[in-house]
């Protein structure tokens, strides 16, 4: 139960997590290297001691690993899972009250405590351009604040429980913000700060908010934590960090207290300025979009201060222990806000969004042959959800067929999938919808497609990975390479526009002459052995780079009643297309010079 970020960092120590880098360390793409190269090695978190330009102390890498995200909570973890199970259901209290008996004393943590004297976080008053300006690759639009919380009150309203705090990045410097006055606001759809904002602007009440930086490590995973609305996430991180969530009035503003850093400030209405581009946590950069701008009011800092940052990119990075976390707290409700759901996997590896691995329930026709029926309802659920309702590429299995089946298992469940499902039938698209406000797949700015592939009943073919007889690819397709069984990556020519599209169906056309029953999915790549190397290399390239309506085609296609499907082999394709947002690539200078520093350094270093 950490009072502060400097108690979490002073612990990490203490028990072999963290060490520290002494020497003089620039925020710009350096940091941000070496943080990657001790997430990369599973290494300790990094205390960076001396930060080029700033007089404040960061670190980062703090949750880099699942092991260590259960050891920052392991005092209060098991009593916030007791919570949120009489949550799921209450008669568990009934059941096993000695299990329970201490759980409305860990709930008395969650209710926030206004402070009274003068916050820690008073003790200074600095500017932006004093803070550390981490900046993470190269294209990026400036200094980013990584790990925000963000918090907003609504209009006339005081009451720290009706706020919402939430994790939308900050941009601190760079394109046309005026250092130290300007600051850009990024946030998505879903996010509960847009009501916030939708309030303000009918309203002649300033919009204030502020940003959190450091404090308890509760605090930073309570702002990404999906809650239900109404449900503040002030009384989360005091659940979880068992201590209450402490905060003062100041200036018209309410500020934590226990923060490392808080910048105040008044959002405009009816204004916006560009924002990044941000090397973002799918493996590219988002744009550079208008988004909110807010003039900056005031910057405080607690007595030595930490600035506390982490580096997104391709996943798995360090946020991907927020998303292990959230699921072990959450299991317990999946069946509450999901009936009949038994298991989601929100794919690290594919961006979290884009790809969604379900397990659900088939009861509604026990006497006849097994079809895919409601669990059709279940994924429909799932696309009308909160954050799960922008997945792209949602693929559902019956509990029945194998109950052994888990989500989590990547390969064993697209097989088990690849063995069961009928093109002709089980394909079922949303177009012109919404995806991701990071994905660039699709035909617009937060615009694309969904599919459902839901697949249920007997198994109907075995896979192979093995090319049928006298297999050929037509000219300007080269490289069949297996990724698993049923599974085979294509290289395909330089996506460049329609005549691309044209050349997919001719590939198409080509494959008829061939049993591919046993190959039942087909990805056209720019590198199908890169693709084909590892089950993550396959599912970032597969399914942040395809969207379902453009680029899903079939072998054998057809349209019947408005039914899109296919009777050989699903071609999706993969291939980077004009649209997209370039990939994250790392600065080869700064490359070279962090090798000669881990070259240099020794024991420090000797930890990875």
């Amino acid at each position: 139960m950490y009072k502060s970020m400097e108690e979490c960092v002073l612990d990490l120590e203490k028990h072999g997590h963290l060490v520290r880098i002494k020497h003089e360390v620039d925020p710009d793409l350096e940091m941000a290297e070496i943080h990657r190269r001790f997430f990369e090695a599973g290494g300790p978190a990094v205390l960076f001691e001396k930060v080029k330009g700033s007089p404040y102390r960061a670190v980062s890498n703090i949750y880099g690993t699942f092991e260590r995200t259960d050891f920052l909570f392991r005092k209060t973890f098991k009593k916030v899972q007791k919570v949120i199970e009489l949550k799921a259901d209450p008669t568990n209290f009934l059941k096993n009250p000695l299990r329970y008996i201490g759980a409305p004393f860990t709930a008395l943590s969650a209710l926030p405590m206004k402070n009274w004297g003068k916050a820690p976080v008073e003790y200074e008053e600095t500017t932006i351009d004093k803070l550390p300006l981490v900046k993470s690759w190269p294209m990026d639009g400036g200094a980013f604040v990584t790990l925000p919380q963000v918090f907003t009150l609504p209009p006339n309203e005081q009451n720290v429980m009706k706020s919402n705090i939430g994790m939308y990045r900050i941009q601190l410097s760079g394109n046309d913000y005026q250092l130290n006055k300007e600051i850009g606001l990024h946030y998505q759809l879903h996010r509960g700060i847009g009501v916030h904002h939708t309030e303000y602007n009918n309203s002649d009440e300033p919009f204030r908010c502020c940003c959190f930086i450091g404090g308890p490590p509760s605090h930073a995973f309570a702002a990404i934590m999906p809650l239900p609305e109404g449900l503040s996430e002030v009384t989360f991180a005091g659940l979880l960090g068992g201590r209450r969530f402490r905060y003062v009035r100041k200036d018209g503003f309410t500020i934590s207290a226990d923060a490392d850093f808080v910048i105040t400030g008044i959002v405009r209405k009816g204004e916006k300025m560009p924002e990044g581009p941000f090397g973002d946590h799918l493996g590219y950069y988002s744009l550079q979009h208008d988004f909110p701008v807010m003039d900056v009011e005031k910057v405080y800092a607690r007595k030595n201060a930490i600035w506390q940052f982490s580096v997104v990119g391709r996943p798995p990075a360090e946020d991907s222990s927020f998303g292990y976390l959230i699921h072990k707290l959450v299991s317990p409700l999946l069946t509450q806000e999901f009936p009949g759901v038994k298991e989601i996997n929100a794919v690290d590896a594919a961006g979290v969004h884009p790809l969604l691995l379900a397990i659900g329930s088939e009861r509604y026709m026990p006497f006849r042959e097994r079809k895919p029926e409601e669990i059709l309802i279940q994924a429909n659920r799932i696309l009308g959800s909160g954050q799960t309702s922008l997945a792209k590429f949602l693929f559902i299995a019956a509990h029945a067929d194998n109950p052994n089946l888990s989500a989590e298992d990547i390969p064993t469940f697209y097989h088990h999938i690849l063995e069961r499902v009928d093109w002709t039938r089980d394909l079922h698209f949303q177009t012109k919808t919404t995806i991701d406000t990071l994905d660039y797949s699709g035909d617009g700015w937060n615009a694309g497609s969904k599919v459902i592939i839901a697949a249920c009943g007997d198994k109907i073919r075995s896979l192979t990975d093995q090319l049928p007889d006298n297999f050929e690819l037509p000219e300007g397709f080269q490289n069949p390479v297996f990724v698993q069984k049923g599974i085979l990556a294509v290289e395909g020519q330089k996506f460049t526009g329609k005549e691309s599209y044209e050349d997919v169906e001719l590939l198409c056309k080509h494959l008829e002459q061939f049993d591919l029953d046993s190959i039942p999915l087909i990805l056209l790549v720019d590198d199908s052995a890169f693709v084909a190397k590892t089950v993550n290399n396959y599912v970032w390239v597969t399914y942040t780079r395809a969207n379902p309506s453009h680029d899903i085609h079939g072998v054998d296609a057809f349209i019947e009643h408005k039914h899109w499907g296919c009777r050989s082999a699903l071609v999706i394709d993969a291939r980077i297309k004009p649209h997209h947002a370039p990939p994250l690539v790392k600065d080869p200078e700064v490359t070279a010079k962090v090798d000669a520093l881990f070259a240099e350094g020794g024991s420090l270093y000797g930890v990875l």
